[in-house]
């Protein structure tokens, strides 16, 4: 028998990306996922709405609200939702984010000017190693000269763009640095999808979206989709400007003046590769 749960909303305001996000894991179940029993009359795509309401212990005129954007959940209410919708850990992260259940953001750039200064000596640390500072829309705060020597300077992008979606989706240099640039770029926007919280229903990352809808709208579908992951460490293969390939090794890790920040770091594995790294730099 399910057990009801009381339905407090959060303190937050309530979240169409929420909304949008619930909705497209519960189409993507089926009857039979949840231990329920399909009918050929069935024409709603996955589950109904009163089938995750009524298997979540929650009310079907308030579900059907909260995935409308018009109210928003507790934490035990999403709990619930997720265990329903067969959310992984991610995943749940991602709707309790949405739902402004996660540690709290500064305003549009406020930290962001004095958060650079501090992590660029941190950098500029990694001289055979590129590196660079995000802020939580993935825009570029700060790198050092192995990334411009390796990925081009982001000084040289216009700041509308100067944005780590962007440079992944559209910039030609770097594609041409890392022939198989599709996996890592799917992999950055899934996990700026499950980190970014509050910040996708943001003005600048609505500009961001704006920027790649003009340059690369082949990609609509990467920006539009529900996925979330994390940016999980690998190894790449680089062909930098002068011929030659090496390898660099993929790692990320949050400031701790700013856990909402990102730092990614591509580390040369082999004595070669950090060899190739220096002579690109000094070049």
């Amino acid at each position: 028998m399910t057990v009801p749960v009381t339905t407090p909303v959060s303190t937050a305001a309530p979240s169409p990306q929420l909304g949008a996000f619930l909705r497209a894991h519960r189409e993507l179940l089926r009857p039979g996922d949840v231990g329920l029993t399909a009918t050929a009359r069935r024409r709603t795509p996955g589950l109904r709405r009163e089938e995750v309401a009524s298997l979540s212990g929650v009310g079907l005129a308030w579900y059907t609200w909260l995935e409308q954007g018009r109210v928003t959940a507790s934490r035990q209410v999403l709990a619930a939702l997720a265990r329903t919708l067969r959310l992984d850990p991610v995943e749940v992260r991602h709707a309790m984010r949405l739902a402004g259940h996660h540690e709290p953001a500064s305003p549009a750039g406020d930290g962001d000017a004095a958060l650079a200064p501090v992590v660029q000596p941190v950098l500029d640390a990694w001289p055979a190693s590129p590196a660079v500072l995000l802020d939580r829309h993935f825009d570029v705060l700060a790198w050092n000269s192995a990334w411009a020597a390796l990925w081009g300077s982001p000084g040289e992008v216009a700041p509308c763009r100067r944005n780590l979606l962007w440079l992944m989706a559209a910039d030609e240099r770097l594609h041409t640095v890392l022939p198989d640039w599709v996996p890592l770029a799917m992999n950055v926007f899934q996990h700026f999808r499950a980190q970014a919280g509050a910040a996708l229903s943001e003005d600048r990352t609505a500009q961001v979206y704006r920027a790649l809808e003009e340059d690369v709208p082949e990609l609509s579908h990467w920006w539009g989709c529900r996925s979330v992951a994390e940016l999980t460490a690998r190894t790449l293969t680089v062909r930098p400007p002068g011929g030659g390939a090496m390898d660099l090794s993929l790692s990320s890790f949050h400031p701790v003046d700013d856990p909402s920040a990102l730092i990614l770091l591509f580390t040369p594995p082999t004595a070669a590769d950090r060899a190739r790294m220096n002579d690109l730099v000094a070049g």
